[in-house]
């Protein structure tokens, strides 16, 4: 007997599982689906509005909130609510070094290059963690609205987002019970809801201007045969719309002549002078005057003094623009068409300048805070095989990576990438001395390489010798149209190399890749479990090793007493390493780290000071 599909939510009967496509934003996320009409459409469950805040909060019992309600607790509990976790999503400590105050949340900081974890309470999160959760509301709400079960999707991500940032991102997708069909850039889908780059026979040049709540990027696209190119980005992650309000509220403040500090100081008056500005703000789009009072602090200001105060902001975009211009290696007559994307292109200001710079009328008839969900809703339609209008390149059906300490699969191709293609990653060693390197060439879609095909192994021989850390060696995948795939190790300090040639799909039926798919979806939430205790137990493991080092090579810098105590922390460290716990092996990771900051901080200006003495500083 045949299963028939019927979607609740219209009646009809549904051919084929919905494939839906999602904004994952810094500030809001959304959702949309094509409807039976064929056209896309942005999800608005329960009348809690389309846009899904970007926002989670973790209550004292554990309990989680998402959206709309976890917003409320930006001021009343911030060190519990996280906000802009997309900037930290494939981010290291070191990446994010100079904004660690634009954060409310504890931030953890070992002064490595392993990527970022935030501590709420006890507990330790990843970037992916968070994003999932977010996720996971998203799938919920589409789920509710379209009464049918949601498990695929295209999720967007900037077009200057990196290798590892669009990992995280299909990670986090996992994680939340998506099988992420396609990572796509966030301007080609605002194209592709214009209706660009649909047309296999266009040719374009194509500017997208992307002005959210905190951040901005511009991107210049070259549309050929239905292929995006992205030739140049540029941007600034710490500029949006907020600093419209903030410039507002600093205008209120100056005229009624207060105390930013006691300002700032007080949560609750802050936050509502926030809101208010961001009200004028929006006003200002039907009205040229605002005149409104909070207490005692009159909130007045007319259009032309509100452009007045943003005038440097919106230059900046400007600016950022002539870049990507430059980078691009184009002039800005040969640019075709002008997107807008993101809310804060609502002000008129933006439109005005924008279109002034490119010297032709802006799109801004889709609405721009739904116009990258729309689009990634067009491409799912794509994916889904449901136009017959596009052509669908050959995609890899399965991820390709390599295996990496702890028995991990770290992915280097990832699944649905376009045929032919090319990546690769900088690895280096992790054992001082070490002259060889292992290197076994996997495919799948689970987190262990265990469970995983192994395609491949060789070893590249030859590395020079070196402290752990200090080689380079960059690893490519060549995937050709023949589906043959060329492994190439080469270590950049010494030009040792080594090759090898693998045929991925040969002997694996549809059926196997169909039920490794299934599996990595069924068994997410346990490979994502595993896949960081094993990275909390590796990060641990070399800790401990480098402390010891560091005690060993510096024993006469370290009083006795400091000795004692730093073995303790490493003692505690190694217990929590066999305990199975990830969150007590990143506190005793976090207290070791703690308790010899001040020792390494003491050698460097004994360091200095020695390397200054008898020299004079002009």
């Amino acid at each position: 007997m045949a299963k028939v599909s019927i979607n609740l939510a219209t009646g009809s009967i549904q051919k084929e599982e919905i494939i839906v496509g999602i904004d994952l934003g810094t500030t809001n996320s959304l959702v949309a689906f094509i409807n039976p009409d064929k056209n896309p459409q942005v999800i608005n469950d329960t009348g809690k509005g389309v846009l899904v805040p970007s926002v989670v909060h973790f209550g004292p019992a554990g309990e989680i909130t998402v959206g709309n309600e976890a917003r409320e607790y930006l001021v009343t509990d911030p060190q519990n609510t996280v906000f802009s976790v997309k900037r930290l999503l494939g981010r290291s400590y070191h990446d994010i070094e100079n904004y660690k105050d634009f954060f409310s949340y504890k931030v953890i900081d070992d002064d490595s290059e392993s990527l970022v974890k935030i501590k709420v309470g006890d507990k330790f999160y990843t970037p992916i963690e968070l994003s999932s959760l977010i996720l996971k509301e998203l799938k919920a709400r589409a789920e509710h609205a379209l009464k049918t079960p949601v498990n695929r999707a295209v999720i967007t991500v900037p077009a200057y987002f990196n290798d590892s940032q669009r990992q995280a991102t299909r990670d986090a997708g996992k994680l939340a019970g998506l099988d992420v069909l396609r990572i796509v850039n966030e301007p080609t889908a605002a194209s592709l809801a214009y209706g660009i780059g649909l047309n296999p026979e266009e040719t374009k040049t194509i500017a997208v201007y992307d002005l959210g709540g905190g951040t901005f990027d511009v991107s210049i696209l070259q549309i050929q045969n239905g292929i995006f190119e992205v030739l140049a980005t540029n941007g600034n992650t710490f500029l949006g719309g907020d600093d419209f309000d903030s410039a507002i509220v600093d205008y209120w403040i100056e005229k009624n002549q207060l105390n930013k500090a006691d300002i700032i100081a007080d949560n609750k008056l802050a936050q509502k002078l926030r809101l208010k500005a961001e009200e004028a703000k929006r006003a200002f789009a039907y009205q040229s005057l605002v005149n409104d009072k909070i207490g005692d602090i009159w909130c007045t200001l007319d259009r032309n003094t509100f452009e007045q105060l943003i005038l440097g902001k919106v230059q900046e975009t400007i600016t950022c623009c002539q870049n990507a211009l430059k980078d691009a290696k184009i002039e800005v007559g040969q640019i075709d068409e002008v997107i807008m994307v993101g809310g804060s292109t609502r002000t008129a200001l933006v439109k005005k300048m924008v279109a002034e710079f490119f010297g032709r009328p802006v799109h801004d008839e889709v609405n721009p805070d739904e116009v990258v969900a729309l689009g990634a809703a067009i491409q799912a339609d794509v994916l889904a095989g449901n136009r017959s209008d596009i052509l669908l390149l050959d995609v890899t059906p399965l991820s390709l990576g390599i295996e990496t300490m702890g028995g991990l699969m770290d992915v280097i191709i990832p699944r649905n990438s376009k045929v032919p293609t090319k990546a690769g990653r900088q690895y280096t060693t992790s054992i001082d001395g070490q002259v060889n390197m292992k290197i076994a060439v996997y495919q799948g879609e689970r987190d262990l390489i265990k469970e995983n095909r192994k395609l491949a192994e060789f070893d590249l021989k030859g590395i020079p010798s070196m402290p752990a850390g200090f080689p380079k060696v960059d690893i490519n995948f060549l995937l050709n149209a023949d589906g043959i795939l060329k492994i190439q190790a080469i270590e950049l300090r010494s030009g040792v190399k080594q090759e090898v040639e693998v045929k991925p799909t040969y002997g694996i039926t549809d059926d196997q890749v169909e039920q490794m798919l299934l599996d990595s979806i069924t068994h997410a939430k346990d490979d994502v479990s595993q896949r960081m205790l094993i990275e909390a137990r590796v990060e641990g493991e070399q800790m401990v090793k480098q402390v010891e080092g560091f005690l060993r090579k510096n024993s006469d810098f370290v009083s006795i007493a400091e000795i004692a105590d730093t073995t303790k922390y490493i003692d505690k460290l190694n217990a929590a390493l066999t305990s199975g716990d990830k969150d007590a092996i990143h506190k005793a990771i976090d207290e070791l780290n703690e308790f010899t900051r001040p020792f390494a901080e003491r050698l460097m200006d004994q360091a200095i000071s020695h390397a200054m003495k008898g020299k004079s500083i002009e």
